[in-house]
């Protein structure tokens, strides 16, 4: 009988999906204890299985080498940064991977943001937790200029959800989706012209070598001061040290982050910030998306193909 390991404690914890999963696999192993787990902690967790569903723990060649046995990992969301591709594919490892399982999701969280930012909800709500009644003029979304930096699955719905405030899109992505922007009235441009532009600037692009740092000092201060940043993406897409100097400093309105260099972030400066917005990684943390990341898991266990092709996708 086929022997299935879940690392992700989310999964474990959720009553609906460990019963859907044992209902396929009545042998499957949980991280009932919400283990962190990695290197040694890891390959003792995965040792025996033929299969695994992986969320955050990272699965490198080391890794894999220590576990012949492992024929298939199924991913727990969308993000792949955590996984050697080439390793998994040089074993014969398959991987079951469905993008854009969490979007709406991200995309949710990321409108909130947005509004919370150009209306100051972070400093209005700690002026009033601290005894201080002043009213905040803030800005509305209607009519604003967006730049999306990476018109993935996530991108593209927000472009969606924007739709009701009649803003001018730009967007920016090494791939080409002509059509969709032409549908939606989105302005294709490069990233220095997105950020001179935009009101708001918002990243949804995965990490990898060509996009960690990719919001450099220098690329911060193309920014216009009265703007606002925004990232749901992922942690070290941007110089964090450099942000918090010109949010300190007037040279940029606001910011939001859900996902950080590390986790949980170490710059407690920049979180002390009362023009900066900070969320523990929640993204994709909405029921409705846990389930949706869980049932497409599972069937990753079956469905799972050649990792080299989702490089592809």
């Amino acid at each position: 009988m086929t022997r299935v390991a879940v690392c992700e404690p989310a999964f474990a914890r959720h009553a609906v999906l460990r019963a859907e999963l044992l209902a396929r696999y009545p042998r499957a192993r949980f991280n009932e204890d919400g283990q962190a787990l990695a290197g040694p902690d890891l390959i003792d967790f995965l040792r025996g299985h033929e299969r695994a569903i992986v969320g955050a723990q990272r699965l490198t060649g080391p890794v894999l080498d220590a576990l012949p046995e492992l024929k298939v990992v199924s991913k727990w969301g969308v993000g792949l940064d955590t996984l050697d591709l080439p390793a998994l594919a040089r074993r014969g490892v398959r991987l079951g991977w469905t993008g854009g399982v969490n979007r709406r999701s991200v995309a949710e969280l990321t409108l909130a943001f947005i509004i919370a930012m150009l209306r100051h909800v972070p400093r209005a709500g700690g002026e009033v937790r601290a005894g201080t009644w002043r009213r905040h003029i803030g800005r509305q979304l209607t009519g604003k200029t967006v730049g999306i930096v990476g018109c993935g699955q996530i991108g593209k719905d927000l472009v969606r959800l924007l739709a009701p405030f009649g803003c001018r899109v730009l967007a920016h992505d090494i791939r080409d989706y002509a059509d969709f922007y032409a549908e939606h009235g989105v302005e294709p441009v490069d990233l220095e012209t997105l950020l001179g532009a935009a009101d708001v600037v918002s990243l949804h692009v995965p990490a990898d070598e060509t996009t960690l740092g990719m919001l450099s000092a220098e690329r911060l201060a193309l920014m216009r001061a009265d703007a606002v940043l925004v990232n749901t993406a992922r942690g070290g897409l941007v110089d964090e040290a450099a942000l918090a100097a010109m949010l300190r400093d007037g040279r940029l309105a606001g910011a939001a982050f859900d996902v950080f260099a590390i986790e949980p972030p170490a710059d407690f400066g920049l979180l002390a910030l009362p023009n900066f917005l900070a969320t523990p990684h929640i993204g994709g943390s909405a029921e409705e998306a846990i389930l949706a990341m869980g049932r497409a898991a599972i069937d990753g266990l079956e469905s799972a193909g050649d990792p080299l092709r989702i490089i592809a996708l």
